[in-house]
């Protein structure tokens, strides 16, 4: 069994698809615009890490990441 993904700032994009799939929806309910396509999303995030993925989006990181670790089941939603 392996152990789950934990997000942080310097999660690669990559690992965060390969657990948890698209979450590009997910992350347009909170505002954050898709970045292109899915393939495009897997081969750019291999070096993308979730900090650099929050400074590409123009969102801060004290908010990216919360939302993040929403939109994956990590952190119960706000006011759920």
């Amino acid at each position: 069994m392996t152990t789950p993904l934990h997000i942080t700032k310097d999660t690669l994009v990559s690992d965060i698809l390969r657990e948890h799939g698209d979450i590009a929806a997910v992350m347009e309910a909170f505002g954050v615009k898709r970045a292109s396509g899915l393939t495009i999303r897997k081969v750019l995030g291999r070096f993308l890490t979730v900090e650099r993925a929050a400074k590409f989006h123009g969102v801060p990181l004290d908010e990216f990441l919360p939302m993040v670790q929403r939109a994956t089941g990590q952190v119960p939603a706000v006011n759920a």
